[in-house]
């Protein structure tokens, strides 16, 4: 299990940035279906409102200045920094705990279904331990799940989800030897579920469990780099869709 140590400003004319500006839903996403922002949002690491534009999402909420650490690329990527030893994790043991990484959020009703889904090519470097590139569900600072595309102790790149109910517990999945990983984040207001898929065609099932989140949900995107000075990663073909898989097992 993991053990982590410690839990500018450049846009393209695609990525639009203000703050405190409310935007009107697409089909995918429509804000007046939205619950109010409620209490929850005081209990945010950092978090300030924004509009980071990325593809069909619009992320609304930034934690921890992530909406300073965006770039849309040419290709189309968005590159998403973060500076030295920068974590979201609540240890069990009380002595590891960081809640500084930057993350990038949109909400959404979790009274109906949902998936969120992104491709993730993270910063691995030879002596980037933790480094990753993350999906969140984030409800406060410790009610969440981390979905992350990860680097272990031993420099193997890996699949690890991470959930938080006060403490946060640690679980490492597959190792993927590609340098980018499609991960997807699905709910049918019951169950929720995290699955990857390195052609976006065969989609394996890495986590599943009880939807007993509230109804006012986040969901998003993050980059950290527990050791290191900073890290730099990827995102790609973001997207919300109203919708849950077909089939929990398969994530089709």
């Amino acid at each position: 299990m993991r053990k982590s140590f410690i839990c500018l400003f450049m846009l393209g004319s695609c990525l639009l940035l203000t703050n405190c500006v409310k935007q009107s839903g697409t089909e995918k996403q429509s804000e007046d279906a939205l619950p109010a922002e409620s209490e929850n949002t005081a209990n945010m690491s950092s978090s300030a409102t924004c509009e980071v534009k990325f593809g069909d999402v619009t992320f609304t909420r930034a934690i921890n200045g992530a909406d300073t650490l965006v770039t849309l690329k040419e290709n189309g990527a968005l590159e998403f920094r973060c500076g030295e030893k920068k974590d979201f994790f609540c240890d069990p043991n009380g002595e590891l705990s960081n809640n500084t990484a930057p993350i990038l959020l949109t909400k959404v009703d979790n009274t109906k279904p949902f998936t969120f889904t992104a491709k993730a090519t993270p910063g691995f470097t030879a002596t980037g331990t933790y480094n990753a590139a993350d999906l969140f569900i984030y409800s406060n600072d410790t009610l969440w799940q981390k979905f992350a595309f990860e680097q272990d102790e031993r420099g193997m790149h890996r699949i690890v989800t991470v959930r938080t109910v006060g403490t946060s517990d640690d679980n490492n999945h597959d190792v993927i030897t590609a340098p980018s990983a499609y991960l997807k984040i699905s709910s049918d207001g019951q169950t929720i579920a995290s699955y990857y898929s390195l052609d976006k065609q065969t989609w394996q099932l890495v986590r599943l469990y009880k939807n007993d989140y509230p109804k006012e949900l986040w969901v998003g995107i993050c980059n950290q780099c527990p050791m290191e000075k900073g890290s730099s990663s990827l995102f790609e073909e973001v997207t919300l869709e109203q919708s849950s898989v077909g089939d929990f097992r398969s994530g089709e």
